[in-house]
């Protein structure tokens, strides 16, 4: 084992925050739902990832995003493309691995050593006497389900594959000219004038036959397809409902409000003055001597004459932030001051003035204002809230065993849900009209894809069993059957006749505006003094795209402006066609030479960054890495009118 790392705690920590916090895209909890579960999902040098593996990785994810930001709604991850997201960096990561182990990078216990030395969070765990609190590093570890040694081999390998993109990406260079050149044309402007061929304005003057909709509807059943649908039960385990089970009796809440009464009624505050002396710990030592001696000075002064401290923090201190009060930093807790400083105020008495204190950033005198102690309440004012602390504390140590019960209950019983839910003490809920992918407002487990795989699973629909316990959320399961099921299908014209008709006027529409549209583009190109019925002219550029659709601002800037004018047509979809008409070239106004040169720092990254995803996608071919489930996408139907559902 590596020693090093147990002797010195403040490296070690730095490297298991980065381990902790998430670096990478917010990612939900659950798998892609259109991927059977122990699939293979992604391959890289012939090594599988499967679905478990996605799964947990998902769970990983979410749980370090709420221990970092706990107001995190986690339901906004939850997501296809967040997920997907997940997998790509799951696939990233073992690319770049694989890399580092063919390259044979490797990690020497010098450059681990150096690695943990230049992490400054590591610091947390040191004692006083500067080694390293072995215990609290055995529970951090543990935390995160990792050993010591799993640890320095965790860190190890991720410095390894660190190199791999690191040549890359420090080694960019893009010279001043080329990235002078390429962001004045970047940043160009151009006059340009546009005239739009609207579908709506087209669509309103079409009047479809019965015959050209029925045509329509044949040619494009699949538009008109209701989704399969299913009426199911459903039980739901969560910690609320074990807490719910759970009765805590009157001496384990006295006994608990006398162990924690203390801690539970607040934190002690105390206020006080100081005067500062600047004099960063980077700054010279003649400078810091200098600070300590102009310190001593004032702290002679303001014992001498004690009522002066406020006059004396106007004039001297270099707090800007205090000074003018006088010194005053109002309440604060412990936590809230750098432990020199904080260490001071809480070992004085009120009206003490301090020696001279060292810190970070300078020389205190600190003088203790007032002290506001907690008011201890008594058991009965604090009986609800201890009750409620008890019973969550019990509810999570019985949780597990219950999950387990829950677990065997669906399963072992799987033609009905009801006996789970008797032992258990839980609801059987309903639920109508439950599609694969949930409407549009649908919230909780119901909104859930991976129960909603779940439940559309063909052994739930051609069996009607229990689903497996599910978890949809931290201490949350749930498990269902499906009651009653409708297979998808094509709804009659009948039915559909609105949509179908709006349908068609919409695709109608936008190719009637796309022909009129080109016709003029063929002849205003032929003649252009012969265009009209185009806009007044606009400045557009990159920055200044004068709310007009991104396809017609980048038409205008990619035309070729060697003869102008010069149109260009520009395809909007459902919305229809848009010529663009480039009269006049007008180039960027020179920057300042700050922003000019803050500009080609970040062409010179911009550049760097695209070589190393370029290098990378190279490895990903050299590795022969693939994903092997499609990559979720917003289908142009969602937005046309009258979809149906």
């Amino acid at each position: 084992m590596f020693d090093f790392i147990r002797t010195h705690t403040k490296w070690a920590m730095a490297l298991l925050f980065l381990l902790i916090v998430p670096s990478f895209i917010l990612v939900g909890m659950n798998s892609n739902p259109s991927v059977d579960k122990g699939s293979v999902v992604a391959k890289v040098d012939g090594k599988d990832i499967t679905q478990p593996e996605w799964d947990r990785e998902h769970l990983r994810e979410v749980d370090r995003l709420r221990a970092s930001m706990p107001s995190l709604d986690v339901k906004m991850l939850d997501t296809p493309e967040a997920r997907y997201a997940t997998l790509e960096r799951m696939v990233r990561d073992r690319v770049v691995a694989t890399a580092a182990e063919k390259l044979k990078l490797s990690t020497s216990d010098q450059r681990l050593a150096r690695a943990l030395q230049e992490s400054p969070e590591i610091a947390a765990l040191r004692k006083p006497d500067g080694t390293l609190d072995m215990e609290r590093y055995r529970q951090l570890l543990g935390a995160q389900g990792m050993s010591p040694e799993m640890f320095e081999a965790n860190v190890r390998a991720d410095l390894s594959s660190r190199q791999v993109l690191a040549g890359i990406s420090s080694s960019g260079f893009a010279s001043n000219a080329a990235a002078d050149m390429a962001l004045s044309a970047y940043f160009e402007k151009r006059e340009i004038q546009l005239a739009r061929f609207n579908a709506a304005d087209y669509a309103a003057k079409l009047s479809p036959t019965d015959a050209d909709l029925e045509q329509f509807y044949k040619s494009n059943e699949k538009l008109f397809q209701a989704s399969e649908q299913a009426s199911i039960e459903y039980v739901v385990l969560d910690l609320d409902t074990v807490k719910n089970t759970i009765a805590v009796n009157e001496a384990d809440l006295k006994t608990y409000y006398e162990q924690n009464a203390q801690k539970l009624s607040g934190t002690e505050e105390r206020r006080a003055s100081h005067i500062l002396i600047a004099a960063p710990k980077t700054a010279p030592a003649e400078a810091r001597d200098k600070a300590r001696v102009k310190a001593e000075e004032l702290l002679a002064m303001v014992k001498k004459s004690p009522d002066t401290f406020a006059d004396v923090a106007r004039k001297n201190s270099q707090d800007p932030g205090s000074a003018p009060n006088g010194g005053d930093l109002d309440f604060f807790a412990r936590g809230a001051m750098v432990k020199p400083f904080e260490d001071a105020a809480f070992a004085m008495k009120k009206g003490d003035i301090s020696e001279v204190v060292a810190s970070d950033f300078g020389f205190h005198i600190i003088r203790l204002m007032d002290i506001k102690e907690p008011k201890q309440r008594t058991f009965d004012e604090m009986k609800p809230e201890l009750e409620a602390d008890l019973k969550k504390q019990q509810a999570q140590k019985k949780f597990s065993e219950t999950a387990e019960v829950f677990s065997n209950g669906v399963y072992e019983q799987s033609d009905s849900l009801k006996p789970v839910a008797e032992r258990l003490k839980l609801e059987v809920k309903t639920a109508a009209n439950v599609a694969r992918q949930p409407a549009t407002g649908v919230t909780g487990v119901l909104a859930n894809p991976k129960f909603l795989n779940a439940i559309f699973s063909p052994d739930s629909i051609e069996k009607k069993r229990n689903t497996e316990a599910v978890e949809v959320g931290p201490n949350q399961l749930v498990s269902g059957r499906i009651v009653q099921y409708t297979p998808a299908r094509t709804q009659s014209l009948a039915d559909v006749k609105d949509v179908v008709r709006q349908r068609w006027l919409a695709q109608r529409g936008a190719e009637e505006a796309r022909k009129d549209g080109l016709a003029k583009l063929a002849a205003w190109k032929a003649a252009p003094s012969t265009a009209a019925a185009m806009s007044a002219p606009v400045l557009v550029s990159r920055e200044q795209t004068q709310q007009l659709p991104p396809q017609v601002v980048e038409s205008a800037l990619r035309a070729d402006a060697t003869a102008l004018p010069v149109f260009s047509g520009v395809d909007l979809d459902a919305e229809g066609y848009a010529v663009v008409k480039v009269a006049k070239v007008v180039p960027r106004d020179p920057p300042v030479e700050a922003a000019a040169k803050q500009e080609r720092g970040q062409y010179a990254q911009s550049w760097s960054s695209a070589e190393a995803v370029a290098y990378y996608n190279g490895l990903k071919e050299r590795f022969k890495a693939e994903i092997l489930v499609a990559k979720p996408a917003t289908s142009k139907l969602n937005a046309q009118p009258g979809r149906a559902q």
